[in-house]
Formats: C-alpha cells, structure tokens, sequence
C-alpha cells in the first residue's frame, strides 16, 4: 500500500458559519470550498494548507451523528485521511493482516474520491479514511 499523504484532517464543529468566522478571519486561510450531498445530514468546508486540507463537518439536522457528538461534547478532531494509490488495493492489505474495516468496499466521498474506513478498534482509537482521489486531483 502507497499513501502518498495526509488529505485531510476531519474536525466536527457544532456550527460551520461561526467556524468558517475562525478560519478565514482569524487564521487567514482562504475556504476551498463547500459541499452538502443532497440526501446526507451534514455538509463540510474545505480549507486547503499546503498539501493537504482541513475538513470542518456540521450536522445540519439535530438528531444527525455530527450534532450528537457536538452535544455529547465530541466536538473537535475526529479522523485523519491518507490518500492513497489504490484504495482496493489497500483496503484488501490491510484486512489481510487483521486491521477490521467499517467500509469492506470503497464508497464515493468528497469531491468525487472514492474513501473507506477503518475500525478505530483496530487502529489504537483513531478512526482512519482512506481515499482515492480522481486521477486528475491525484498527488504523485
């Protein structure tokens, strides 16, 4: 398995305009852009630093996972994500040496990457996406 470097890291916060207030103002960092999925309770901002990017995930529906953990105070860091060469590839080296996956099969996640997931059971308490980026986004 090839992980070429960190894509993202995934922060949870309770309100994604009083965030983006934070990371535009008061830390400068231009916003690389917005996504909602239709159909899916929460939506994101992407702020890109060097070569990898900041993910801030809201829920935007009360009862969704990302404004339970906001009230269950879990708000704050909640994953890291490698790119990665072949996310099929990888997914079946890890499981072959016993590392549990919540995603057996690769699903379609930001901006068009296809990403996974591992059971943070079996990553010491960090809960790890894999992605694969299109080719035309890919790092070398």
């Amino acid at each position: 398995m090839k992980i070429k470097r960190i894509e993202h890291v995934g922060v949870v916060v309770r309100n994604l305009e009083a965030s983006r207030r934070l990371w535009e103002d008061c830390f400068g960092i231009p916003l690389g852009g917005l996504e909602h999925t239709p159909g899916r309770p929460h939506k994101l901002a992407l702020y890109p630093i060097g070569e990898s990017m900041v993910e801030l995930l809201a829920g935007i529906e009360p009862d969704s996972k990302f404004a339970k953990m906001c009230d269950d105070g879990k708000a704050g860091i909640n994953h890291i994500c490698f790119e990665v060469e072949d996310i099929d590839e990888a997914l079946a080296e890890l499981k072959a040496k016993g590392i549990p996956l919540i995603d057996e099969v690769p699903r379609i996640g930001h901006a068009g990457c296809r990403i996974a997931y591992l059971d943070p059971k079996g990553t010491e308490g960090c809960l790890i996406e894999l992605a694969q980026l299109p080719k035309e986004r890919a790092h070398s």
